[in-house]
C-alpha cells in the first residue's frame, strides 16, 4: 500500500513540493506519494482530520495555516518557540517546523560564519521569528530590522516569553548598518512574485562592505534586493536552498531515511522554469 503525504494550504498550485517529493521517492524507490490540497481557514480542522483518517502518515503545511495549525496538533519545543507548524506527523500527532534548521543548514551549505557575526533579519512576521531562533541558537549576535520597529519590538519579547531568545535587538535600517553586520536575511515578501520590483532595502542607505545577502524568497530566482547587494560588491543567495532543505527535514522525519537532495534540488528548479 503507497505510503501518502502532502501539502495543505490556501492557495497551494503554486508550490512545488508535491513534484520535489515525488521525483525523491522515485528516485529512491519507494512506494510513497505527495499532493497538495488547497484548504480554506474556515475547514482547517477537517482538512487535518480527513488525511489523518485517510491513512497520511503527515503533512506540511504552508500560509496562511502555519499558525492556527498549532491548536490541532501538540507542537514540538521548535515549534512553540516559532509560533508555526510547517511539518506534521500523524504517528505522533506532534507538529514542527522545518524551516529553521532549512535556513541554518543552506547557510552552512554556503560556508556562511554564524557564530559571533552580526546578522540583521528583516522583517518581523513569521519567517523573522524562525530566522532569528535559529540565528540565535548557533551564537550570531542578531538585530532585527523592521518597517514598523514596534512590530520587531513585540516579535522579539514574544520570543523571549517562547523560548528564552535575550540579547536580540530592533533597530531601524540606518542605526543597525552601523554595526558592521556580514550578513543580512530577507524574511519578508519583498519582490516575492508578481511584486518583482519590491524591495526591502531602503533606498540611499548603503550596503555594508563585503556584505553577503540571503533572500528567502526563491521566486524568482534573483531578487530586486539580491541585484542591488551584487551592484554594491555583495554576495547574494536566493531561498531555494532554504525550501529544498527543510523539505529534506520533512522527508527525514515521514520516512527515515536521508533525502536525495541533489535530486530535489534539480526538480525544485524544473518545476520553477515551468510554473515562470
Amino acid at each position: 500500500m503507497t505510503n501518502k503525504v502532502g501539502l495543505i494550504g490556501f492557495p497551494v498550485e503554486h508550490s512545488i513540493s508535491p513534484a520535489m517529493h515525488n521525483a525523491a521517492f522515485k528516485h529512491l524507490g519507494m512506494d510513497w506519494a505527495y499532493d497538495a490540497m488547497a484548504i480554506p481557514p474556515d475547514i482547517l480542522k477537517y482538512g487535518i482530520r480527513e488525511p489523518m483518517q485517510h491513512g497520511y502518515i503527515g503533512l506540511n503545511v504552508t500560509i496562511p495555516h502555519k499558525e492556527a495549525v498549532m491548536r490541532l496538533v501538540t507542537p514540538d519545543a521548535i515549534a512553540r518557540a516559532v509560533g508555526a507548524i510547517n511539518t506534521i506527523d500523524f504517528r505522533t500527532n506532534t507538529g514542527t517546523n522545518t524551516d529553521v534548521q532549512g535556513l541554518i543548514d543552506d547557510l552552512k551549505a554556503y560556508h556562511i560564519p554564524l557564530k559571533e557575526e552580526t546578522v540583521l533579519v528583516l522583517g518581523a512576521g513569521g519567517a523573522a521569528r524562525a530566522a532569528v531562533y535559529g540565528l540565535v541558537r548557533e551564537g550570531a549576535r542578531v538585530i532585527v530590522v523592521n518597517r514598523t520597529l514596534q512590530k520587531a519590538q513585540v516579535m522579539l519579547a514574544d520570543l523571549t516569553i517562547s523560548a528564552g531568545i535575550r540579547g536580540v535587538d530592533a533597530m531601524t535600517l540606518d542605526e543597525a548598518v552601523e554595526h558592521a553586520p556580514s550578513l543580512i536575511i530577507n524574511c519578508t515578501s519583498a519582490g516575492l512574485y508578481p511584486k518583482i520590483d519590491d524591495s526591502p532595502w531602503v533606498d540611499g542607505v548603503p550596503f555594508p562592505k563585503n556584505i553577503t545577502v540571503y533572500d528567502m524568497i526563491y521566486r524568482p530566482q534573483k531578487t530586486k534586493f539580491m541585484t542591488q547587494a551584487e551592484n554594491a560588491g555583495g554576495r547574494a543567495i536566493g531561498g531555494l536552498g532554504m525550501l529544498v532543505r527543510q523539505g529534506a527535514l520533512s522527508f527525514k522525519l515521514w520516512t527515515g531515511v536521508d533525502a536525495p537532495l541533489e535530486t530535489m534540488f534539480a526538480t525544485a528548479l524544473i518545476e520553477l522554469a515551468l510554473k515562470g
